[in-house]
């Protein structure tokens, strides 16, 4: 699994390399380039590794042989590498990210290609950060609290997930520490209403739950039903009983006209391009959002928001969500959704969570691997004005 990753982390990279020589783009003609410019194998090694035993790769063809001897003594980067090749970013997206990071392109690119970490969210209905910390010690594994998250554990090294009993009886969950802050954002109170509208395999349901102590009412909405499926089990094994789960048609269902101002908190975690998570999906920057294109997505999530927003109670809060690095996606959406929809104010990061000072954005929380080493996340909280009291002529009336 790690040379797979390994591999699409260099995707790009060992593509031109092969175009450079006028080689197949193939999956062994890769594998051949990879153990030549990375690994830095001789030639017999690899013939060694390529010798056609019950499981090894067929014996190398000459072609093969000869592509090897052009790359030796050559690594995987060069001079003449256009940028975007060496820093592996896809073509569609290198304009909008230069625009956003400017001089730090570089660098928010070359943290994307690195491993992400292990991050643990304890289930404070369950246990606490401290006792969980002292379990994974007693495992001989290197843990630590995390920096921002109030219920985050970092594990600094790879153990096998089916070692961590934790994870068994519901005590921790997996999930990156900036996805426990979109939660934490939410910022819903014991015995509110709230709808996580996009809640997909249910990760920032189990955290608003908990935050809410089991008391109130959370609707985890989807338009996939094995997903809803998935994150019941998940809230069960959490020990969570105040998550109902609701199948929508569509992001237009008749539900949400019919609980319109329902509810005091509305989490959007939108579909997004996935920017912010190629170093953990290494593979997403050469598939999205080219299947459907970045301008649906971006239509689509307006959709989304504005539906969304319909079930938002005057005072309540409708809080905006992707794991994008896009400013399509992320300020601009926000600032067009507010245009249209003047009842709704921004609620500055300032006001929301004090207590988070290294957002890239002064008024949202916008997280980026270089700057923070989380994934990439974006989450603006907005809140619906509340009614104006009734007037004198209205109370006559």
């Amino acid at each position: 699994m790690e040379l797979l990753y390994a591999l699409l982390r260099h995707h790009a990279r060992l593509g031109w390399w092969l175009a450079k020589h006028g080689r197949e783009d193939m999956p062994r003609n890769r594998l051949l380039a990879w153990l030549t410019l990375k690994e830095g194998k001789a030639l017999d090694q690899i013939k060694r590794l390529f010798n056609g035993a019950k499981f090894a790769p067929a014996s190398l063809m000459d072609h093969e042989h000869a592509l090897l001897v052009k790359l030796q003594g050559c690594t995987i980067d060069h001079p003449g590498m256009p940028e975007e090749v060496k820093l592996e970013c896809p073509s569609w997206a290198a304009d909008p990210l230069r625009r956003r990071f400017k001089e730090a392109f570089g660098n928010e690119m070359a943290a994307l290609l690195t491993s992400a970490p292990l991050d643990l969210r304890v289930n404070p209905i369950k246990s606490t950060r401290e006792a969980m910390l002292g379990a994974l010690k007693d495992l001989g594994l290197r843990a630590e609290a995390s920096a921002m998250a109030p219920y985050g554990i970092r594990v600094n090294e790879r153990p096998s997930l089916t070692s961590l009993p934790m994870l068994k009886t519901g005590e921790v969950e997996i999930q990156d520490e900036g996805s426990q802050l979109v939660a934490l954002l939410v910022d819903a109170r014991p015995g509110e209403r709230v709808v996580d509208f996009c809640a997909g395999a249910g990760g920032k349901t189990l955290a608003i739950a908990a935050q809410m102590n089991n008391k109130g009412h959370v609707v985890a909405c989807d338009v996939m039903d094995g997903r809803l499926k998935r994150s019941a089990e998940r809230f069960r094994r959490a020990g969570l009983h105040n998550i109902e789960t609701r199948l929508l048609a569509s992001e237009t269902d008749r539900w949400i006209k019919r609980h319109k101002g329902g509810f005091d908190r509305v989490l959007v975690d939108a579909p997004c391009s996935g920017t912010g998570t190629w170093r953990r999906n290494p593979d997403a920057r050469w598939r999205a959002p080219e299947e459907q294109g970045l301008d649906n997505l971006v239509s689509l999530q307006a959709r989304i928001l504005a539906s969304a927003a319909r079930l938002v109670k005057p005072g309540g809060r409708l809080v905006y969500a992707t794991c994008s690095l896009m400013p399509a996606e992320n300020e601009e959406q926000v600032a067009a959704f507010l245009a249209r929809h003047p009842a709704f104010r921004a609620v500055p990061l300032r006001e929301a969570a004090p207590q988070l000072t290294n957002s890239a954005h002064s008024d949202y929380l916008s997280l980026t691997p270089a700057r923070n080493d989380t994934d990439g996340f974006f989450t603006a909280v907005m809140q619906r004005e509340a009614s104006p009291p009734p007037n004198a002529c209205d109370k006559a009336q």
